[in-house]
């Protein structure tokens, strides 16, 4: 039986070179910008990126137990946020000593990571997946003091599917998987049922996490999402737009816990 998306052995063969923080662009993100996308995770004195440490150290737990490298950000429909917990997930995980922090955006048809961090190109990570170029240099951002490196999309025409069903998205997967121990890799995958684009990425990754919108998710969506993504592993689900607000029952914010408080400055 043939299959038109098989790679042959010599492709599967092919290796690239991922380059070191170093060797891509430095790029200094706008506070101004990120703050109006609501990336807020770079400063662990923001009061809205308490949750966000708090998912980085669920995920780091999870990904260490299960030996995972590469841990994909989907969501049943689009409009459920999950771009902006990728974006803010990269950005607390870059908080990590020792850790490097790869971030692409394999939301091709609707790419956002470019415009939540304000970056613009001509040189996306699609043109790489279609073969334009072998260089990722000319891809990767470095983002300034912080161990993150972004790998965006850029507005194209282009079809997605050839792009992620082929030996070359295959290839390129195996030579992340020889990085070293040190670093995270983040995919940030369409929704699932926007197109059949997020269970051929699911094949590749580790396990992936499920954002689920408050009020619009529901469950027999998060259920069948989980059946299509089948035999990836689920590594939890994240639930956006909690209307509970940040006064959350914890305590951080009056009695005895009051320096957290003093301690958490939306102007930091």
């Amino acid at each position: 039986m043939s299959d038109q998306f098989a790679p042959s052995l010599k492709q599967r063969s092919v290796h690239f070179r991922i380059p070191s923080a170093s060797e891509t662009a430095l790029f200094t993100p706008d506070p101004k910008l990120l703050e109006a996308q609501h990336v807020v995770a770079f400063s662990n004195r923001h009061l809205a990126s308490r949750p966000f440490s708090l998912l980085r150290s669920q995920v780091v737990k999870r990904m260490t137990a299960g030996g995972h490298r590469i841990i994909g950000v989907t969501s049943p429909a689009p409009g459920a946020g999950k771009s902006f917990l990728t974006a803010n997930l990269a950005a607390t995980l870059s908080r990590l000593p020792g850790k490097q922090i790869l971030v692409f955006d394999l939301d091709i048809r609707r790419a956002s990571l470019a415009e939540n961090f304000g970056l613009v190109g001509e040189t996306g990570l699609e043109r790489f997946l279609a073969g334009e170029t072998d260089d990722l240099r000319k891809v990767g951002r470095h983002v300034e003091g912080t161990n993150l490196t972004l790998y965006p999309c850029y507005s194209n025409d282009l079809d997605s599917m050839p792009l992620l069903a082929g030996a070359r998205f295959t290839a390129f997967v195996e030579s992340l998987r020889v990085l070293g121990d040190d670093t995270i890799i983040l995919f940030d995958m369409p929704p699932v049922f926007a197109n059949d684009d997020a269970m051929v990425i699911a094949g590749h990754v580790d396990a992936y996490l499920m954002v689920i919108e408050q009020g619009r998710t529901n469950q027999k969506q998060v259920v069948d999402s989980m059946r299509l993504l089948e035999p990836a592993e689920c590594l939890g689900s994240v639930l956006n737009r909690y209307d509970g607000g940040m006064a959350d029952p914890y305590g951080y914010s009056y009695g005895g816990y009051g320096k957290y408080t003093d301690y958490f400055s939306k102007e930091d």
